[in-house]
């Protein structure tokens, strides 16, 4: 099996002022989601709090709106959680990076054609 019979796309969306969204953010954000804290999943992708804390208000600045909520920690804990908007832009981005996929392997297949 050669590399080009599985070929998957690597979207990256650059808006203005060097703003990109890719799929670090987006997995990060995920896992803020599944972990219900910036640390957690800055430390499951190996990242430093500030880098991934930095990050995620780096998109809710990119869109001007929140795509995570932070709780102060305290007696009660803190957290963090991914807003209704934060979940659209993880559909809109896996739905693009799969429409993308098919794509890109009906192309590379047409390519490969002899």
């Amino acid at each position: 099996m050669t590399d080009a019979q599985n070929p998957k796309a690597a979207i990256k969306i650059e808006f203005a002022n060097d703003l990109k969204l890719g799929r670090g953010k987006v997995r990060l954000l995920e896992l803020v989601g599944e972990t219900g804290s910036i640390s957690a999943a800055a430390r499951k992708m190996n990242m430093s709090y500030r880098r991934a804390w930095l990050l995620m208000d780096e998109l809710n600045h990119m869109f001007g709106r929140d795509v995570i909520e932070t709780a102060a920690g305290g007696s009660g804990g803190g957290g963090a959680h991914v807003t209704d908007f934060g979940l659209r832009v993880i559909h809109f981005f896996r739905e693009l990076e799969n429409e993308a996929d098919a794509l890109v392997q009906s192309r590379v297949a047409e390519l490969m054609k002899p």
